[in-house]
């Protein structure tokens, strides 16, 4: 039997919730950015088209840059349908406004990228067991906060870091060009997390918030495995599975950082101990190229950055800022256009 379904009347009342007003006033913002930068996929994938010519690779790019952006496309379903569900279960208005605005642009991200594969010539079939178990273990999380931190806090900020590289190398034209919608909404998507995790963590116990813990190490763990899987796919790219790895990581450690901000949490152990797992596993399969070839010498690089951490990646900001002149034919820059 299903269950009884009430109607939320204190979704107002943001104490209650242990919303911040600031926290509130920028997701109420989320949406009204979403309606006015929405783009129309059809419309913005045929004109790329009709201005750069129909996608051509070499068959080996072609296949590499299909099984990529395959796991691309699957995330943006699985992000659709947690976005969705996000915006049925949050309860306070201005969260919900922001769900609900992602799970339209998550719609849009995934029948454009089918679009995009379909005319490049490549059927999007199943992904490998690491891309699978990540997004899998994301959308049956057994609540909230799991589902806001997989998503916007792990999932995105890697895919945030892919775009931009792959947009940087200028693979194929058209993706080059029809990325920057992308970003532009996925930057917004990261602010969910950010700004509303902060409020489901106050009302959590210590046991709740190590399980929290315990499911971002699992998130990485999985992360790692499928960026060691593609590393072949990605070398055919040109992109360095090392530093797609870095970035995406430092992005995600930027992320966190600003939760427990928001909490008022001085220490850096969270942050230290996820940053120091992180390294050691990527340099155990992905070493660097001077460890590549001795077992030995790699175990002893690992042994010393747990215990030492290593040198930080340049900083990298968390969204990348996207103008109306990467995305003309979004609303915003139709309107100012057309002014």
């Amino acid at each position: 039997m299903a269950t009884k379904r009430s109607i939320p009347y204190s979704m107002f009342d943001r104490d209650s919730y242990g919303l911040a007003a600031k926290n509130a006033k920028i997701l109420e913002r989320v949406y009204h950015k979403g309606h006015a930068h929405g783009w129309d996929g059809k419309e913005v994938l045929s004109s790329l088209i009709a201005e750069h010519g129909t996608p051509t690779m070499n068959d080996t790019q072609k296949q590499a840059l299909g099984r990529v952006f395959s796991i691309i496309l699957w995330g943006e379903l699985a992000a659709w349908r947690i976005s969705a569900e996000l915006a049925d279960e949050i309860e306070p208005f201005e969260p919900k406004m922001a769900a609900t605005s992602q799970a339209f642009d998550e719609a849009r991200h995934f029948y454009v990228m089918h679009d995009y594969l379909e005319v490049l010539g490549v059927r999007p079939d199943g992904i490998h067991w690491g891309a699978r178990r990540l997004l899998e273990k994301v959308m049956n999380a057994d609540n909230l906060a799991k589902k806001l931190l997989g998503m916007q806090l792990m999932v995105e900020p890697v895919a945030l870091t892919l775009f931009h590289i792959v947009k940087d190398l200028n693979v194929e034209p058209v993706l080059t060009h029809l990325l920057p919608y992308y970003e532009r909404d996925e930057a917004r998507h990261v602010a969910l997390g950010v700004q509303y995790l902060p409020a489901l963590m106050k009302n959590m116990s210590v046991s709740e918030r190590l399980g929290l813990f315990a499911f971002q190490f699992e998130l990485i763990s999985y992360e790692i495995a499928t960026n060691y899987l593609l590393m072949r796919d990605l070398e055919v790219l040109g992109v360095d599975p090392r530093a797609l790895i870095d970035v995406g990581k430092a992005k995600q450690i930027k992320a966190m950082e600003a939760v427990l901000e928001s909490l008022d949490v001085k220490a850096t152990y969270p942050t230290m101990i996820i940053d120091r797992y992180a390294d050691a596993v990527t340099e155990l399969t992905l070493p660097a190229s001077s460890n590549a070839g001795n077992l030995w010498t790699r175990l002893k690089s690992v042994s010393d950055i747990i215990r030492n951490g290593r040198p930080s990646v340049a900083d990298h900001e968390l969204v990348p800022t996207i103008g109306d002149e990467q995305t003309p034919l979004a609303t915003g820059g139709r309107m100012r256009r057309a002014a």
